[in-house]
């Protein structure tokens, strides 16, 4: 738990302690499916920052090719007063 640490020249003692990681998120999502694009309504407010919901909406709907359904994410639009976001994916399927 204990390392030495070269930092410019000097050395710093640095010590590992453990830390807990705040509770996940489980929430339910409404989605609208065209070619390329989904609408996902009903978002739920989230004391979490925009990006990190945006984040979160870019893991759930990537998916690789050989799963149906998902794909590489091209945008995520995500509207955070209406609870709403647009995911717009490279190819469409």
């Amino acid at each position: 738990s204990k390392h030495c640490v070269n930092l410019d020249s000097r050395t710093a003692n640095v010590a590992v302690k453990p830390f807990e990681l705040d509770m996940g998120f489980q929430f339910e999502l409404h989605v609208t499916v065209s070619g390329k694009k989904i609408n996902v309504s009903e978002i739920p407010e989230l004391p979490i920052p925009k990006d990190w919901m945006r984040d979160k909406l870019e893991l759930n709907f990537y998916k690789t090719e050989q799963a149906a359904g998902g794909g590489e994410i091209e945008n995520v639009t995500y509207t955070q007063g209406s609870g709403t976001a647009v995911i717009t994916f490279l190819k469409p399927g």
